[in-house]
């Protein structure tokens, strides 16, 4: 009987001996454990318009703008503030007369004929003309 519990009491050291290891095998050797964390302070603004019609081109049109005008032009929907032309906001004007300004510029402001597409001139004329109320 004493053979018997020894045997059991073995049994059950070495079984609690397996569960407390956990089966790793990292030698007996702790390893530290570090923890990362990254926190997105990145804000993003989403501006909507009402003449925002949802095709690709007023999205187009508006990357024209914020690359090549808003230096020069104020046009709240693009986050511009440039001061050397004129402000667009509430200017209301017309693709077409926008058009033929980009294309051949006039007073200060230059030709983008030849440096824009035609796709990017049409693109961009056309939000101009949305964007300030045309």
């Amino acid at each position: 009987m004493i053979g018997r519990i020894a045997l059991v009491l073995v049994a059950l050291v070495l079984a609690v001996g397996a569960v407390g290891c956990g089966g790793d095998d990292d030698n007996g050797t702790a390893t530290p454990t570090e923890e990362t964390t990254t926190t997105d302070t990145t804000e993003e603004t989403t501006t909507t318009d009402e003449t925002d019609d949802g095709d690709d081109s007023f999205a187009a049109g508006r990357t024209v703008f914020m690359d090549n005008c808003g230096e020069c032009h104020t046009l709240s929907d693009a986050g511009t503030s440039g001061s050397i032309g004129p402000a667009l906001d509430g200017a209301g004007l017309s693709q077409d007369a926008v058009e033929q300004q980009v294309r051949n510029g006039g007073g200060a402001m230059p030709a983008f004929e030849g440096q824009l597409s035609d796709e990017e001139i049409e693109d961009v004329s056309e939000y101009v003309a949305d964007a300030s109320g045309g």
